[in-house]
């Protein structure tokens, strides 16, 4: 019975989202997409903000909901969306982060080598495609910015998608950071459709400002928040550690398909449908377990590095606006392998340098147009006559060290 199927999900944020059609409630009801409620929409920053336990189940579902509503509003307005085009777009918004592995950014640096969570959910799409008919062909073409009509490819990955809509106002609500509580409802009654692509009618303008905006603030304050990057930063380290171990023969405490992943080394090129077998049934809890027994473990590196993780007790953290002296690193760098007798290669785990980058507005990809009462597209840092669009779309680097703030 189809009716079944159409059931409604209430949400914090918007209220009932209902599901559209059959397709769209197998899809979720899939074990691919339900392993999304194990993965965290923010990874390790709810060591930052307490608030922030939400799941990339939660986000792919605003998403679709976000989909719903521009869909509407350009059909409104005369822009022709076929039946087939809209099961495309709900498909293609509604897995666009299938591919997020467990604390996501962490694990394209240490679980996998090198594979960004993009590939790993086109990967998905196409094995879900195989097993549904066919019925997500559209939807990939449209994924993949392959189909003709352009402005469906940029309501899914743009500067202005539904993706960033939903994020930037889940995060901000779930996080408490109220900069970056922006307007979905206003900036998608702006949307239109000029020469196969996206814009924003004029009046829309203030409302992108603020979009921008608060991008640039939850950047700062959240996602590059610095305890939430040295958080990051030892869930990188905790996951390489333990690779190093398991390829020394030292025993471990780890099993099932982190085991593999820790065992085996996963580039692009080795990715097959094994491979994403044993991914999808990788989740935080296995992370976040595997943590909690490490902590024990004879290894001084690993134990400890798994400690500050679970207690919060974790490495002091500077940011600069330019590179870190080489002798203020030295000098911590041989107080901590002198103090606790380490090699070089165990001391490089806890005292370390990086950078971070935040551009809210990278205007040489695929920018964000303003409609004209005139009819003339302009971009909308040229648009603005807030000189900080300008200075939005410049690239801001800092420079991080980091280090124990008094015993490890």
């Amino acid at each position: 019975m189809e009716s079944n199927k159409l059931k409604i999900f209430n949400d914090p944020i918007y209220g009932f989202i209902r599901i559209p059609n059959t397709l769209v409630f197998d899809l979720i009801a899939h074990p691919y997409f339900q392993r999304l409620r194990r993965i965290s929409q923010m990874g390790l920053s709810y060591l930052v903000y307490p608030g922030a336990h939400h799941t990339r189940f939660h986000h792919a579902l605003g998403s679709m909901h976000l989909m719903q509503q521009a869909l509407q509003v350009l059909r409104f307005k005369g822009v022709e969306i076929t039946k087939e085009e809209e099961h495309g777009l709900l498909g293609a918004i509604l897995l666009h982060d299938i591919g997020h592995g467990p604390f996501s950014h962490a694990m394209e640096n240490s679980i996998v080598e090198g594979v960004h969570h993009e590939h790993i959910s086109l990967l998905f799409m196409e094995e879900l495609n195989s097993r549904f008919n066919g019925s997500l062909t559209l939807a990939i073409q449209i994924f993949k910015g392959e189909y003709p009509k352009q402005f469906l490819n940029q309501l899914v990955s743009s500067q202005l998608d539904m993706d960033r809509m939903d994020y930037l106002r889940r995060d901000s609500f779930y996080t408490g950071v109220a900069e970056g509580n922006i307007s979905s409802e206003r900036l998608l009654t702006m949307l239109t459709v000029v020469d196969g692509n996206l814009v924003v009618e004029e009046k829309g303008i203030y409302s992108v400002e603020k979009f921008l905006m608060a991008r640039r603030f939850m950047y700062w304050q959240v996602y590059l928040h610095k305890t939430g990057i040295i958080a990051e930063q030892l869930l990188i380290r905790i996951l390489k550690r333990a690779k190093v171990l398991l390829k020394k023969g030292v025993e471990l405490d780890c099993r099932g398909p982190l085991l593999f992943f820790m065992t085996n080394k996963i580039t692009k090129d080795n990715f097959d449908a094994t491979v994403l077998e044993k991914f999808s049934k990788l989740d935080d809890i296995d992370v976040l377990a595997a943590i909690k027994l490490w902590q024990y473990h004879d290894d001084f590196v690993l134990s400890r590095l798994c400690q500050m993780v679970i207690n919060r007790k974790l490495l002091k953290i500077k940011l600069k606006n330019k590179p870190i002296d080489i002798t203020v690193f030295k000098g911590h760098f041989e107080v901590v392998k002198t103090k606790y007798r380490l090699s070089d290669e165990e001391a490089g785990y806890f005292v370390f340098t990086g950078k971070i980058e935040n551009q809210a507005y990278d205007a040489d990809r695929q920018n964000i147009n303003i409609l004209r009462k005139s009819g003339k597209i302009t971009d909308v840092a040229k648009a603005s006559d807030q000189l900080n669009l300008e200075a939005l779309s410049k690239t801001v680097v800092k420079h991080y060290i980091c280090y124990p703030k008094d015993s490890l």
